[in-house]
């Protein structure tokens, strides 16, 4: 890795010669500015106001400007000439423990690289040091035309440089939370821990750039020619919740559990239409459903009439039976008895 700073570590009077080197790199997807009537790049030229002329990188110092508009030159030597311990080295200047650093006064970060082959004896004896002591070391040096403040500590066998803003430049948190006096609930705080610890199932190592892949995908497509990846639909409108309801389906919806509970869902309403099988692809009737069926297709059968008995001490039949024993017989005509039978009660009646 090329190095972007060369100096020393101030520690006492031990002396570590280093390298500065980014650790980390940026895996944005570059886009270019280009002309939108033809697509030509657009290029960002340096002219200088008094000759109107355009400038190469070898002409382009620094300068300072005054309040009346006044520049005053700044060369590199100048630099070089600061009255300040820092212009090449990094002072350590005391030794706090990691977590007394506020997180929001973190900035870039760089590895620091031992200089020479002398330097790894003092690059490891401070690297000890900062491991035995379980402590972090605040120094001061000078980059890009300022000093700014860091904070050196031990990362697997190398020594990391954080830059540190200023205790004045962080600003302080008022006004930014809400004036509102809110009361939790002890159910809310648990739902709240049980969703956490959910939640810290997922490693820093399984989250990826999705914006980035995306963008890869609709280059490529642009590149080869294809359709454009379709865009998801959007999210319909969110269903109001109360807060301890939101918190029980979160952590639901963490573990891979049904939305709701069994026992807490609500009964199915069942139609009146039947559910037949074949070819519509229905569900097959069952045993009870198919007798119901076929006994609604049977016939009704017709009653069995009620006997009689005759002044004779015969059985006989209802004339209304007897108006009816045709249908039931398919046509057949009355047997000679029976005729006999009505011929004797009637000269009886009579």
């Amino acid at each position: 890795m090329r190095s972007i700073w060369n100096g020393v570590i101030s520690f006492g009077l031990v002396r570590v010669p280093i390298k500065l080197v980014n650790a980390t790199e940026s895996h944005a997807v570059p886009f270019r500015e280009i002309h939108t009537e033809d697509g030509g790049r657009i290029r960002h030229r340096k002219f200088c106001e008094l000759e109107d002329r355009e400038v190469t990188a070898q002409e382009i110092s620094r300068g300072y400007e005054e309040a009346d508009g006044t520049i005053i030159p700044i060369t590199d030597e100048d630099l070089a000439h600061l009255p300040i311990p820092t212009a090449r080295t990094i002072e350590i200047v005391t030794f706090v423990p990691e977590d007394s650093i506020d997180p929001l006064q973190l900035g870039a970060a760089y590895y620091l690289a031992a200089g020479r082959a002398p330097a790894a004896r003092p690059y490891t004896l401070l690297r000890e040091t900062l491991k035995r002591g379980n402590r972090v070391a605040i120094a001061k040096f000078a980059l890009r035309g300022r000093e700014r403040l860091g904070m050196l500590r031990v990362v697997g066998e190398a020594i990391a440089l954080h830059g540190l803003l200023w205790p004045d430049e962080v600003r302080a948190p008022e006004g930014i939370a809400p004036d509102a006096d809110v009361t939790l609930h002890d159910k809310e705080l648990n739902l709240a821990d049980t969703l956490m610890d959910a939640l810290s199932e997922v490693g820093l190592e399984d989250l990826r750039d999705g914006y980035r892949e995306a963008v890869e995908q609709v280059v490529a497509a642009k590149i080869s020619g294809k359709a454009l990846p379709e865009a998801p639909e959007p999210e319909r409108g969110v269903e109001v919740l109360d807060l301890t309801t939101a918190l029980e389906r979160s952590v639901r919806a963490v573990r891979g559990e049904p939305a709701e509970p069994e026992a807490e869902r609500p009964p199915r309403r069942r139609t009146s239409r039947p559910s037949t099988g074949g070819a519509g692809g229905g569900k097959a009737p069952s045993t009870a459903e198919k007798k119901t069926a076929s006994s609604a297709r049977k016939p009704t059968p017709t009653p069995t009439p009620t006997p009689r008995t005759s002044r004779s001490g015969k059985k006989t039949t209802a004339k209304s039976t007897a108006k009816s024993a045709p249908e039931d017989t398919a046509g057949d005509t009355p047997s000679k008895k029976t005729r006999a039978t009505r011929t004797t009660s009637r000269k009886r009646s009579a």
